[in-house]
């Protein structure tokens, strides 16, 4: 059941300030293991442990949120005939995305990662998490009411989900078909939950490859003022 946000008592709460140094070299720590991360589409079929996928799962439900709503809803799909389902869906959407919904400049744009409308990872890989942003959540009498700010709040979820797996070993890919209405309909969602985001979620396949890129540098990403 949803949790309302009610008045609620106040507890204590601090964290531990760590000295300069030990600071420094633990956010340098986890630097250098996010910027390893890669999106891949060439997935294993070996299975990931369900306790990889729960532990990330709770990571991801402490994520900040509008009102402590938590306007999020995470579906594991492992089943081979949902995620042939969920491949055949996409696809269909993918090929009017590619033949003629997209235009030309966001073709040229996806043309050097070597995208297109077959999506075979959507079934090769061993787990997919299909995401739902709730427009509308239920309290403890079963009334509903108004989510705040729900796709930033699903956003930074999604984020802190991704990081977890990555921290785990576990790759990633965010695949957004667009419109993605059959996720609630092959995954029986009400329609208060949309679609948010499709993350395949697996280990890289023997040979797997990636585009050589590169990230913006800090000053290009930041400012201090």
């Amino acid at each position: 059941m949803e949790r309302p946000n009610v008045q609620m008592h106040r507890i204590p709460y601090s964290m531990d300030r760590l000295p300069g140094e030990q600071a420094s070299r633990q956010a340098s720590e986890f630097y250098q293991l996010v910027k390893k991360r890669r999106s891949i589409r060439d997935f294993s079929s070996d299975p990931v442990p369900d306790d990889v996928i729960r532990h990330a799962l709770l990571a991801a439900g402490t994520a900040p949120n509008g009102a402590n709503l938590q306007p999020w809803h995470f579906v594991v799909v492992r089943d081979p005939a949902v995620k042939r389902q969920i491949r055949l869906a996409a696809e269909h959407e993918e090929r009017a995305f590619y033949n003629g919904r997209a235009t030309q400049e966001w073709l040229d744009t996806l043309a050097p990662l070597g995208t297109d409308a077959e999506k075979p990872f959507l079934e090769r890989a061993p787990v997919l998490i299909a995401i739902f942003a709730k427009s509308k959540v239920a309290d403890d009498n079963g009334n509903m009411r108004t989510a705040y700010y729900p796709k930033e709040s699903v956003g930074i979820a999604t984020g802190m989900l991704i990081t977890a797996l990555h921290a785990a070993g576990v790759a990633t890919l965010t695949h957004t078909p667009s419109p993605m209405h059959f996720l609630n309909q092959i995954l029986i969602r009400p329609p208060e939950e949309k679609p948010f985001l499709l993350l395949v979620a697996g280990y890289p396949a023997k040979g797997c490859t990636v585009p050589a890129i590169e990230k913006l540098t800090l000053e290009e990403i930041a400012s201090f003022v």
